[in-house]
């Protein structure tokens, strides 16, 4: 077989066809000069995909003139790539307009499910410590456009899901009277941003009234509380947003409503009698981060009493290939891939040594509220707690029956 049908039979397994017309007639050129292997021809076409989406130098700039070999060439781009990702992210280089030639565009559809069923958390991993965290899936897929979320790989992302039959299912769901539930709305979802379409959180304000064994909390990056605010909320229900830092929610989290505003909605729920909670999952690694949300830290210490705060998590990047995949197929700009990539429990993720330092800073930072708010980190490896928090769990269940109780004894004392 000649390379020229080689390189023909192997092209169609790579991401080839995410690639522009001009990356792709580089990496034809460079490919018959060097032959390159299926493996290298794989993994170019993902640098040069990679160099494009981080805004920096792209391959052809990045080729020397001349290389002895095949070899000398591969490993010259390869450690290129490695030092770009070995090094903190700058986004000074970043702007709005980058976005705006992929800016996601979705249409509302609708599906009758059969029944309303509780899912597990579906990221547990027996090596990271989880909260086994229900959930209810009320409809599928975001409306945001967060370059890192999981949700992405999961649905057809040019569609929003609605099961016209959920307020149906879930009153019909059974659940035992006697044991506490923590169930979450926001895995497949935002929780908020759709307000009360098809019924939804109409549905869901009744299940938390008719159970009050139910832990029922509702995530989000979303400032729509116009239902929250409008009718009486059952104690049972707790409200909680996830935040970042404006670099980051400038930059990454497209579509989403922006730090103050979200901060600002957590707070006129709060100055309701809602229980809030606050999400920092994922903190990125990037030039000056710590300090960035330390400040955001430090807002909502100044902003909220502690007394009506249920909860406080930590989590980071953690991908599954598919996941990888469905970005590096994008046509945006995006640092959340340059990071240094460990194995994490068969997902991809920071190196330990970086968790540490950015969940140590975030709970030290929390001090004035260590006494009064749940903190846990999400899905992170168990090695990691006594380090940050200075206590660890056994096993999920203690996990899991340590944050029911806190959060319970918080909604008896509403």
């Amino acid at each position: 077989m000649t390379y020229e049908e080689k390189f023909k039979s192997n092209i169609e397994k790579t991401n080839f066809k995410n690639l522009d017309e001009r990356n792709q007639n580089f990496i034809k050129k460079v490919a018959f000069e060097y032959e390159f292997s299926y493996q290298e021809l794989k993994q170019l076409i993902d640098f040069a995909i990679d160099f494009k989406m981080w805004h920096e130098d792209e391959l052809e700039k990045l080729f020397k003139d001349e290389y002895a070999n095949r070899k000398e060439c591969f490993n010259d781009i390869r450690n290129k790539w490695n030092e770009y990702k070995n090094r903190p992210n700058s986004y000074s280089k970043f702007t709005k307009e980058l976005y705006k030639d992929d800016v996601r565009k979705f249409t509302f559809t609708t599906f009758e499910g059969e029944k309303t069923a509780l899912g597990s958390c579906p990221v547990a991993s027996p090596n990271t410590r989880c909260c086994n965290l229900l959930t209810l899936d009320a409809v599928q897929s975001c409306g945001f456009d967060c370059s890192y979320c999981s949700i992405q790989s999961f649905y057809n992302q040019d569609k929003i899901g609605f099961d016209v039959n959920f307020k149906k299912n879930l009153e019909n769901l059974e659940l035992d009277s006697n044991f506490i539930y923590h169930i979450g709305t926001g895995q497949s979802s935002d929780s908020l941003m759709w307000g009360n379409k098809e019924g939804i959180l109409d549905a869901l304000f009744d299940f938390a009234r008719k159970n009050q064994n139910v832990i029922l909390e509702f995530k989000t990056k979303s400032n729509n509380i116009k239902y929250f605010l409008e009718n009486e909320v059952p104690k049972n229900i707790i409200c909680t947003w996830s935040l970042n830092t404006p670099t980051i929610i400038e930059n990454e989290e497209h579509l989403a409503a922006s730090l103050e505003k979200r901060i600002e909605a957590a707070k006129k729920v709060s100055d309701k009698g809602v229980l809030v909670g606050f999400h920092f999952h994922p903190i990125v690694h990037y030039e000056n981060y710590l300090e960035e949300y330390e400040e955001v830290y430090k807002t909502l210490i100044a902003t909220f009493d502690p007394k009506k705060v249920a909860l406080v998590s930590f989590g980071t990047l953690t991908f599954i290939k598919p996941v990888i995949q469905k970005i590096r197929s994008r046509n945006f700009k995006s640092k959340i891939l340059q990071m240094p990539f460990e194995d994490a429990n068969g997902k991809q993720s920071y190196p330990l040594e970086i968790k540490r330092e950015m969940f140590k800073s975030a709970y030290d930072t929390f001090k004035p509220w260590h006494s009064e708010v749940y903190f846990y980190l999400c899905m992170e490896d168990v090695s990691l707690w006594k380090d940050v928090f200075g206590y660890e769990y056994i096993s999920n269940n203690q996990m899991e029956e340590f944050m029911k109780m806190s959060y319970m004894n918080k909604i008896r004392k509403l």
